[in-house]
């Protein structure tokens, strides 16, 4: 960046608003530089099928899923962790961006700074810089998810000492090994929150012959999911559709129930953090060993989980403060001072992670 580049950036910073997101397959999180993380809303949209309009964003939208009449659709516009439907997920945006700045009541269109997960493809990430763009950017920057989360649970991935982070969130576990400010290994695994929410759908599917929608789905993974049996003797209601008959029927799942149904992908997340320390150098695992592995995301709030992957990889494992947050954290402290933070950011040839 020249020094006329960074003065037009320094004068443009004073009357717009630079804004860091967090664009998550469940939850989309967006940080006001100076101000602090604004909104907290789930990834959903409802969309008028007739007129081709918004009818709701985030909660408000998620609350009509599985309630919508016809010509209304409750649309996820990303799937594992990458924009899959990009006319919605622009228009997300830009409604998101719009309530920023109407807030903020900035005259000039935004830097914006977009949390991606590790390892995305070229085609991946021109969807997310061009649905930022078209949504209102003025300039936009990709950081990688785990490193962002790194950041956020302020580990010190500048110096020459290993770190390790696992990023469980809705779509994507991202898996990474840092070191002074770039990823030695990193492996992105297409196994999350919204698996196992799915997982648990096709559990009570097959065992007890009833279909329960994805919001039940989701309750019982919040308020029964736990990977240790310390916990046990909890149990929920699911209401859904009795696959034989057709008709409105109630079970009772326990939390054996929802631990059989996730285990499968839990053994998947061990398996994949157990590889990727496999072909970790043996310095940075020296370091890693010593330090421990952090465990971030909204899986790192899944009871035992971190006590499962310490007898496992026999390595201490540590979940960062406030787990749900920090990636968005990080993000933040980068947008703050982005001049500081450029040689982290994705460039535009592609990402930087060694890939496995």
């Amino acid at each position: 960046m020249n020094v006329f580049t960074r003065q037009l950036n320094a004068l443009l910073s004073t009357v717009s608003t630079d804004i860091a997101i967090d664009l998550g397959t469940a939850n989309t999180l967006v940080y006001v530089k100076g101000k602090g993380i604004v909104l907290n809303e789930p990834t959903i949209v409802a969309i008028n099928k007739k007129t081709g309009q918004l009818v709701a964003v985030g909660n408000e939208a998620k609350a009509m899923q599985g309630r919508t009449p016809t010509h209304i659709d409750v649309v996820r516009p990303l799937v594992d962790g990458v924009i899959s439907d990009f006319e919605v997920a622009e228009e997300m945006l830009a409604y998101l961006i719009g309530r920023v700045r109407s807030d903020m009541r900035s005259l000039i269109a935004p830097r914006m700074l977009i949390g991606v997960p590790s390892g995305i493809t070229n085609v991946e990430m021109r969807a997310a810089r061009d649905a930022a763009k078209n949504a209102g950017a003025r300039d936009v920057f990709l950081i990688e998810e785990p490193v962002a989360a790194a950041i956020g649970a302020k580990l010190p991935i500048q110096k020459a000492v290993g770190s390790m982070i696992v990023d469980i969130g809705g779509g994507t576990t991202d898996i990474a090994v840092l070191s002074l400010n770039g990823l030695v290994v990193s492996r992105n695994l297409r196994v999350a929150g919204d698996h196992l929410n799915m997982s648990i759908m096709s559990y009570i599917r097959d065992q007890f012959k009833v279909h329960v929608g994805e919001k039940t789905a989701e309750d019982a993974k919040i308020a029964l999911a736990s990977i240790s049996h310390t916990e046990a003797g909890k149990e929920l209601v699911a209401r859904g559709r009795d696959v034989v008959t057709g008709l409105p029927r109630e079970v009772v799942i326990t939390d054996a129930d929802v631990r059989d149904a996730v285990s499968s992908q839990v053994d998947t997340i061990v398996e994949t953090v157990k590889s990727v320390l496999e072909t970790t150098p043996p310095e940075v695992l020296a370091d890693i060993m010593q330090r421990g592995i952090h465990l971030s995301g909204g899986g790192a709030l899944i009871p035992g989980l971190a006590s499962l992957l310490e007898h496992a990889l026999q390595v201490p494992v540590i979940v960062v403060p406030d787990p749900l947050r920090a990636v968005i954290r990080g993000a933040g402290i980068v947008i703050e001072n982005l001049d500081a933070y450029q040689e982290i950011l994705i460039d535009h040839e592609g990402a930087i992670a060694t890939q496995l």
